[in-house]
């Protein structure tokens, strides 16, 4: 079964035994077996990793993993070091760089804003090499709404960044007034002029968690 080898281990026990989630983890079996997925089987989990629940400040939540050969590793809109970043990923620095004057790095690993405690959330975790949106309604909406309404149940002010429809579809789980929900257009180049480029939410985010005595986001990545 998942071991996440933190506090989302006792926090998500009752899904990961969820007759839902047991169908789903019988589709993943055959479909890494059969077919090319992303992320690697031992990445799915890196946002849970990387962000243990009492850690979160921040959430962004994605629509599902990139579908390109080495892109994807379990953070949402994130790639590894040494790949170039995707055009959403771009948009997003360029909007990093507009707000706080922050000037995009020479990669796109988003690591270190996990470590501080920025939860990168996709809607669904796995992917079909090549087939967006390929793993929606397999079940991992219900483990990802359980996700937010852990987060939601706390009594730790947090921010949800809503980025595009998929994300803002979660927007009724957040139902705790302490929270702050932000949204905006997807940062893809399809939309991100359509309201994501000017939404300014790292300085809004970082200013909410000042608010409430929370030190804010360092967005630089080294």
């Amino acid at each position: 079964m998942v071991h996440i080898g933190n506090s989302w281990d006792n926090i998500l026990a009752d899904e990961f035994h969820a007759d839902y989630y047991l169908r789903l983890r019988e589709f993943l079996k055959y479909e890494y077996a059969h077919y090319v997925i992303y992320p690697d089987m031992y990445d799915i989990f890196n946002a849970l990793k990387y962000t243990p629940y009492e850690n979160v400040k921040a959430v962004i939540i994605g629509q599902d993993p990139y579908h390109g050969k080495g892109q994807a590793h379990g953070l949402c809109f994130s790639v590894k070091k040494g790949i170039q970043p995707p055009p959403s990923l771009q948009n997003i620095f360029k909007e990093l760089n507009a707000d706080l004057g922050i000037v995009p790095p020479p990669h796109g690993e988003l690591t270190g804003w996990a470590e501080q405690g920025v939860l990168l959330l996709n809607t669904a975790l796995t992917v079909r090499e090549g087939k967006p949106n390929s793993h929606r309604g397999k079940g991992w909406e219900q483990l990802t709404d359980a996700i937010i309404r852990k987060l939601n149940e706390r009594d730790v002010p947090t921010a949800f960044i809503l980025w595009g429809g998929n994300a803002k579809a979660k927007a009724p789980l957040i139902t705790n007034p302490i929270h702050a929900v932000f949204k905006a257009a997807h940062p893809s180049p399809l939309s991100a002029n359509s309201g994501f480029f000017g939404c300014r939410h790292f300085s809004a985010v970082n200013d909410f968690l000042k608010r409430n005595g929370i030190d804010p986001i360092d967005w630089r990545l080294q």
